[in-house]
């Protein structure tokens, strides 16, 4: 094998690894989103958006977003980082590090709008509307980027499940000296 090629190649054991920490995140972020449901079960956002709730939706966000921007820098810091899959993956991860760091403050926006919206009761429907609109379309935001950052990991992970594959195709396995084919023996002269 060409010595350029084993230079892209980002080891096994390190890969591996790194699949399993950006799928466990994806799910992470899939699940938080899921859970930080702002609607009832028919569907609609509460009259009064639970300022605490929305808060938490905010501090999960936060810590996931931690932890996205650590594996980023992580794989940064790598010597692979540089190969040209190490250069895709790390495209995806920063793009994943940019969208996970939105959700938080959509979050906290959505729940400043629902504790004005209690402490602030105000007769006016038009305002009133206006704040209930506000917590909606934030979390809803927020909800979003978290989604957008899982699918940016998604891809981060295709692209390393794309260069295992070029693993199994670039790399031939350590062949063992195989046994030379019989040679016919000679066969004794009569005379």
């Amino acid at each position: 094998m060409k010595s350029d090629v084993r230079r892209e190649l980002i080891p096994r054991d390190e890969i591996f690894p790194l699949l399993s920490a950006l799928s466990d995140m994806r799910d992470k972020l899939l699940a938080v989103a899921k859970q930080a449901n702002l609607q009832d079960d028919t569907g609609h956002a509460p009259a009064a958006p639970s300022y605490i709730d929305l808060l938490q939706h905010a501090a999960d966000a936060q810590a996931l977003a931690r932890d996205v921007v650590q594996l980023t820098v992580d794989f940064a810091r790598s010597t692979h980082s540089t190969t040209r899959a190490g250069s895709a993956v790390l495209r995806h991860l920063t793009t994943a590090t940019s969208m996970s760091s939105h959700a938080a403050p959509s979050f906290a926006e959505a729940a400043e709008a629902a504790l004005s919206l209690s402490l602030h009761q105000s007769s006016d429907p038009t305002d009133r509307n206006y704040q209930k609109r506000s917590v909606v379309i934030d979390h809803a935001t927020a909800r979003a980027y978290l989604r957008f950052t899982s699918d940016s990991l998604r891809d981060a992970v295709k692209e390393l499940e794309d260069h295992v594959d070029f693993h199994r195709f670039s790399t031939t396995p350590t062949q063992q000296a195989s046994p030379a084919p019989p040679q016919p023996k000679p066969s004794p002269r009569r005379r």
